[in-house]
């Protein structure tokens, strides 16, 4: 697992073995990561898919 900076995950999410979160991303609450989320991409869900994007 890699968590890269300013990264937010939401309570009681669960993140995947082998999985990277890209800088900037935020996890919604109870998610289950278990594919890589691109940089600054906000994502939700069991499975955790993509749902917006960050505005820089």
């Amino acid at each position: 697992m890699r968590i890269e900076d300013d990264v937010f995950i939401g309570a009681r999410s669960i993140v995947l073995k082998g999985v990277t979160i890209g800088r900037g991303s935020v996890i919604g609450a109870g998610s289950v990561v278990s594919r890589d989320i691109a940089p600054n991409t906000i994502a939700a869900g069991n499975p955790c898919v993509p749902v917006g994007k960050v505005d820089e």
